[in-house]
Parts: structure tokens; sequence; C-alpha cells
């Protein structure tokens, strides 16, 4: 049997994940970052993207953050986020939607604040679709 980890990966609202996995994978804000059990503590921030889980077992899960941070200890990974839903659970439609929209605040700024709060939801906009298509590739067209 393989070595595992508890892992915990939790929002602002509610706790979406809490489970022993065999790994972890984020995308920090210095790249590609994957915890086996045993790893060495750290806290480090994410960029929004996807959150791959190895459960116990083998069984891959995908979650998607909108930012935060990974806390590895010794007993336990936890993910920290403002959002996270499991991939499966984003609406592509609105990801697609909320994307124009915050295209079309761009083009239309009246002041920094817009333009800093319009480029932030094209970013997390643009991230949540490109997780959809990287599962979509990855697991078919589900």
């Amino acid at each position: 049997m393989a070595m595992t980890v508890q892992c915990d990966i939790v929002s602002a609202e509610r706790e979406i994940f809490s489970g022993l996995v065999e790994m972890v994978v984020a995308h920090g804000t210095l790249g590609d970052l994957g915890v086996y059990p045993g790893h060495t503590p750290l806290l480090t921030q994410l960029d929004p993207g996807p959150v791959r889980v190895i459960r116990q077992g083998g069984k891959e899960e995908v979650y998607f953050v909108s930012g935060g941070f990974l806390e590895v200890q010794p007993s336990v990974v936890t993910v920290l986020a403002d959002v996270a839903v499991r991939a499966n659970d984003v609406d592509e439609a609105a990801a697609q939607a909320a994307m124009d929209e915050a295209k079309r605040a761009l083009a239309n700024q009246k002041s920094e604040m817009d333009y800093s709060a319009a480029a932030s939801r094209l970013a997390e906009a643009a991230t949540q679709l490109r997780a959809i298509q990287q599962i979509r590739k990855k697991y078919g067209n589900k």
C-alpha cells in the first residue's frame, strides 16, 4: 500500500475536500509543485489554477482554486483559497461569459480601479477555462 498524507482543500466558504492522498500537485507562483508524504514543511503562495489530488489507490481528482496558499506539515497538506471548486463543477459557459465581460470592462475602463478589477476577473476566468480544457484533454469530454 502506498504512503499517504492527509489533505484538506478549504475555500473561504467551506471545506471542499478532506482525505488521504498519495500526492498533491498545485500551481505555485514559481511553477508546479508536487507534494508526497514526507515532504519538507513549507508555505507557498498559489496562483489561480488546477490542484490535482491523487487519492489513496491512485484515483485522481482535480479542483480549481482562485489562488491562495499551500501549507505542508508533517501529517497534513492544506490548500487555503478564496474560491475552490471541483473542476467538474466549473461552468464553462459561465467562465467564458465572465471572460468576455472582463474583456469588455478592460476596453471601457474609466479608472485604474476598474482596470485592476477587470484584469483580475479576466485572469480568473481564463484560468478556469484553461483548467477545464486540461481536464477534457486528459480525461476526454466528460
